[in-house]
């Protein structure tokens, strides 16, 4: 298995609890080409909602995380809680008071409530994450700012929507790097052996080409290249690096920046729609000269977590390609600065918290005919090939439905547990 993330760790935790996995027959190991959830599964928002795509996915993997938290005490280990979760649009003048009119705008679509943006020269349209799709946005209904929702300045919000159907837009969360090194350790106490800084450079076939038959990887310590031969079965599960190890598969990777307040403040996600006035600049901009980089509407998504942690989340960019490994991905500490900025205009208490961290990661994007596409989970054109990536913004949503499905067609021979047809990565001729 090829692939430190959730993905792969989950595939391997529920490989060594399937029924039929017997540990002195079955050998698994986990290949890592730096450490275990060093790319988007220990930098990612850690959200998890039963109003997440694909919807052939969502439900079982929703209900994995809460099983997968009731009998390893994830609330304490990897901070799995249930969250308040809506989506506001705030509108900011100089000075940080309320706008009390629209200056010449025109709307943008948006994958949440209709938006507006000033008319500048020069400068960008903020690209939002696609976190919410058609559906999850009509799951919003309009409602009262929470009162507990304190930490973000009320006098500024026009409008607030909340998921609120009880049982079918939940909204859950866990911290991204604890549940993946959790899972990975839970996996590695039942047998699964994990090799890290070990890159695949090579999935060898038979003398046919019709199935696998071992893998190369390099050994990053020791500079040796390394084959494990009589390999019976391979998961490629290296996110937006699965298109580097088989192309067919065209998943790459988009980058986005993240940053992590140290603040204690009550439990909720929050999807934002700012309305910034014309001439207002970051201070981190305005020391160096520059415009603002973006017109008139920025979307920061923030996060809430247990242990005095608040993560946010910025636009993705295709500035900088897929380096070779996690660990050389380069962050862009001016993106960080300006999503700090952006919601330090609508929440006072955040804009005074210290900085825990500035970091960028890449998320896996299925790609066809340049647009984005299903995750593929499944097996490919070759034998016991099976390819399990591609899942942008919801991988530790979907992680545990994922893994449990690769266990079951690897002992099983098909899915059981969800019936997920479209994503089978042969429809894709993969």
């Amino acid at each position: 298995m090829y692939g430190g993330g959730v993905i792969g760790t989950t595939t391997a935790y529920y490989l060594t609890r399937h029924p039929s996995f017997i540990p002195s027959i079955h050998h698994i190991t986990l290949l890592e080409a730096t450490s275990i959830g060093a790319a988007a599964s220990g930098k990612a928002g850690g959200l998890l909602g039963l109003w997440a795509y694909p919807t052939c996915l969502v439900p079982l993997s929703y209900h994995l995380h809460a099983e997968l938290a009731a009998e390893h005490g994830g609330a304490q280990r990897w901070g799995y809680r249930r969250l308040g979760c809506g989506q506001l649009t705030a509108a900011v003048r100089k000075g940080g008071s309320p706008s009390r009119s629209a200056a010449k705008t025109k709307k943008r679509k948006s994958s949440g409530l209709v938006k507006q943006q000033n008319e500048l020269d020069g400068q960008e349209d903020w690209q939002k994450l696609p976190k919410q799709d058609k559906a999850a946005s009509s799951m919003l209904h309009r409602s009262a700012l929470p009162v507990d929702l304190d930490w973000i300045n009320a006098s500024l919000v026009r409008e607030y929507a909340e998921m609120g159907l009880p049982g079918f837009t939940e909204t859950a969360q866990v911290h991204p790097y604890q549940f993946t090194t959790s899972i990975a350790a839970l996996a590695r106490e039942r047998g699964a052996e994990i090799r890290v800084n070990a890159k695949v450079t090579n999935i060898g076939l038979n003398k046919s080409g019709t199935a696998v038959s071992s893998v190369e990887y390099f050994d990053r310590l020791t500079n040796e290249t390394r084959t494990l031969e009589g390999v019976t079965d391979v998961v490629v599960a290296a996110g937006p690096w699965t298109g580097r190890l088989w192309p067919k598969a065209k998943v790459e990777g988009l980058r986005a920046h993240s940053v992590v307040f140290a603040a204690d403040v009550s439990p909720y996600a929050v999807f934002t729609d700012i309305s910034l006035p014309n001439d207002w600049v970051p201070a981190h901009r305005a020391a160096r000269g520059e415009k603002r980089k973006h017109r008139g509407n920025v979307d920061p998504e923030i996060y809430a977590r247990p242990g005095g942690e608040v993560y946010a989340c910025g636009e993705p960019d295709s500035i900088i390609p897929l380096p070779e490994t996690a660990d050389q991905v380069e962050c862009d500490e001016s993106q960080c600065d300006d999503l700090i900025s952006y919601i330090s205009t609508v929440s006072p208490v955040l804009g005074s918290a210290a900085i825990a961290a500035k970091q960028a990661c890449y998320l896996p994007r299925h790609m066809r005919f340049g647009k984005e596409s299903t995750p593929l989970i499944g097996g490919t054109s070759v034998g016991r090939l099976w390819i399990a990536s591609g899942h942008t913004c919801w991988g530790i949503q979907n992680g545990p439905a994922t893994g449990k499905l690769m266990s079951e067609f690897i002992f099983d021979g098909e899915a059981k547990s969800a019936d997920i047809a479209e994503l089978d990565p042969k429809k894709f001729k993969v």
